[in-house]
C-alpha cells in the first residue's frame, strides 16, 4: 500500500483550551496520559521501505495519534453529540454506541446525546423518525443484542437537510459509523458544515464485515465474522465428508475484497477451494475450476468450497446491471450460480454429487460482537470521543501499525484495500488448500 505524498493533516475547529476533565480522573480511567499532537505513527511496516525512503531522503508518512488530549474544544456542559448507525448491519455496532455514550456521560461529563434512527433518513424531517436520548442506562444491556439500537438505512439523503438538522438541533459533535458510502457522506456534510462556517466536529468509525477500508488495518466485526464463518466451513466439511462425492460450498461476504474467506478457510483448515475476488478463475478447460474440483473429488470423494460473494462476477457479464439505493452495484449469486453449474458439469459426466449450499451472511452480520471485537469497539468509541472533544474533525478512526490513529476522510474516502496476491495471506490459503491457480490460460 504506497502512502508516500499523503496529507495526513487533520482539521480543526480552532484552538482548544478548555483543560480536559481527563487530568487526574482516575476514575474515568485516566491519570495523567495524554497524547500530543507531536506524537506520529509511521505509515510503513516494512523495513526495506523505510530504509528506502531514509536512503532517499524520502520523507516518510506518518498519522497522528489517537488518544485524548490535554486541551479541549467544546465545553461539555453546553455540548450536544449524536450517533448515527449506517449502512449494513455489523457484529460491534452496539459495542461502539455503548462505548461513545459511556465515554462522553461518565468520563467528559456531556449530558445531551442523541441517537438518529434509521441513518441518514433520520435527518430528513418527511420520514418522520424519532430521535433516541441516549443514556448510560439506555445503553447499559445492549452489548448482547446484535444488530444496532439505532437501526440503519441505505441510499444517499439530501447533505443540505442534514446539515440544517444539525442546525437545528445545536448539535457539537456528529458520530457516523459505517463503510465505505457513509465515509464519503460524511465527508460532504463535513465540507457543507465548513461552507457555512459552522463549528461542528464530524468523526466517523470505520464499518464493514469486508475489512476492505482503506488505510484501516482491521474494522470491527471482522473477527466475530471469522469466528460465525469457521462454523459454517465445518459444517460444510462435515456434509461433504459424509457422503459418496460429498460437496460443501460456503458463501461468505467479500464484494470487492476476500479478506473474510481467505481468513476464515485458515482459521477452520477444512476448505479446498477459496475463491475470491482479486484471483481470476475459469471454470472450463484442463486447468479450469471444474476440472480441479472433479479430480479432487475422484481422489478423495469430497470437497468444501469457499466462495467470497464477489468472486467470478465475469461470469454475468451478459447480465443486466443493476444498483441498489446507495448506488452500489448489485452483485450477482456467485453461491447459486456455481451450486447450478457444478451439479451440471457432474451429471453431464454421470457422477452423482451431493452439493450442499451454505450462505450464513445475514446470520453473521446481526449477530453480537465476540469478545475480542467488543474490547476493540471500546477502544474505537473512546478514540473517537476523544477526537471530537479536542475540535478536532473531517476525520476517521484507524487501526494502523498496532495504533489508533486520525485518518483525514479524504485519504480513505472512495479508496479500497484488497487482498495482496503475492502476500502472506493469500500465500497462506494456497499452500493450506493446495488448489493452485485455476484458470485455463
Amino acid at each position: 500500500m504506497n502512502i508516500d505524498n499523503l496529507d495526513t493533516r487533520i482539521q480543526t475547529l480552532g484552538e482548544a483550551k478548555i483543560p480536559s476533565p481527563l487530568k487526574g480522573k482516575v476514575k474515568g480511567g485516566y491519570t495523567n496520559r495524554f497524547v500530543k499532537e507531536s506524537d506520529r505513527i509511521i505509515g510503513e511496516v516494512d523495513y526495506e521501505s523505510i530504509l528506502y525512503h531514509i536512503e532517499n531522503k524520502i520523507e516518510i508518512s506518518s498519522f497522528e495519534m489517537a488518544g485524548p488530549r490535554e486541551k479541549i474544544y467544546f465545553d461539555p456542559n453546553k455540548l450536544k453529540c449524536a450517533i448515527a448507525t449506517c449502512g449494513g448491519l455489523c457484529p460491534g455496532l452496539n459495542d461502539i454506541i455503548r462505548s461513545v455514550v459511556l465515554e462522553l456521560y461518565h468520563c467528559y461529563g456531556v449530558r445531551n446525546i442523541y441517537g438518529i434512527k434509521y441513518g441518514l433518513q433520520g435527518f430528513i424531517p418527511e420520514y418522520g423518525h424519532d430521535v433516541l436520548e441516549l443514556t448510560p442506562n439506555a445503553v447499559s444491556h445492549i452489548l448482547d443484542t446484535g444488530g444496532t439500537i439505532l437501526g440503519s438505512s441505505r441510499g444517499t439523503q439530501d447533505i443540505n437537510e442534514i446539515v440544517d438538522c444539525l442546525e437545528r438541533m445545536n448539535i457539537g459533535i456528529l458520530f457516523m459509523v459505517g463503510g465505505d458510502g457513509t465515509l464519503m457522506a460524511a465527508n460532504k456534510i463535513a465540507d457543507e458544515i465548513n461552507s457555512r462556517n459552522l463549528k461542528i466536529s464530524v468523526i466517523v468509525i470505520p464499518k464493514t464485515i469486508d475489512n476492505d477500508i482503506y488505510l484501516v488495518s482491521k474494522t470491527f466485526g471482522f473477527d466475530t465474522a471469522v469466528d460465525i464463518s469457521t462454523i459454517a466451513i465445518k459444517g460444510a466439511h462435515n456434509e461433504a465428508a459424509g457422503y459418496p462425492y460429498g460437496i460443501g460450498l460456503i458463501k461468505l461476504m467479500g464484494r470487492h475484497a476476500g479478506f473474510l474467506a481467505a481468513t476464515a478457510a485458515l482459521a477452520q483448515q477444512d476448505a479446498n477451494f477459496v475463491l475470491i475476488p482479486e484471483i481470476d478463475i475459469d471454470l472450463y478447460g484442463d486447468s479450469g475450476f471444474f476440472a480441479a474440483l472433479e479430480k479432487r473429488l475422484l481422489e478423495r470423494k469430497h470437497a468444501v468450497i469457499v466462495v467470497a460473494e464477489g468472486a467470478g462476477q465475469k461470469f454475468f457479464a451478459d447480465q443486466k446491471t443493476e444498483y441498489d439505493p446507495s448506488g452500489n452495484i448489485k452483485l450477482k449469486d456467485i453461491g447459486v450460480f456455481l451450486k447450478s453449474e457444478i451439479n451440471k458439469w457432474f451429471a453431464e459426466k454421470n457422477i452423482a454429487v451431493n452439493l450442499k449450499y451454505i450462505d450464513p451472511s445475514y446470520i453473521i452480520r446481526s449477530l453480537p460482537a465476540n469478545a475480542n471485537d467488543s474490547v476493540f469497539c471500546g477502544f474505537l468509541g473512546r478514540d473517537a470521543v476523544h477526537a471530537g472533544m479536542a475540535g478536532k474533525t473531517k476525520l476517521m478512526i484507524s487501526h494502523w501499525n498496532n495504533n489508533y490513529i486520525h485518518i483525514p476522510m479524504e485519504a480513505s474516502a472512495g479508496k479500497r484495500k484488497n487482498v495482496d496476491t503475492h502476500g502472506k495471506l493469500w500465500q497462506s490459503v494456497l499452500e493450506a488448500t493446495g488448489q493452485g491457480v485455476l484458470t485455463s490460460n
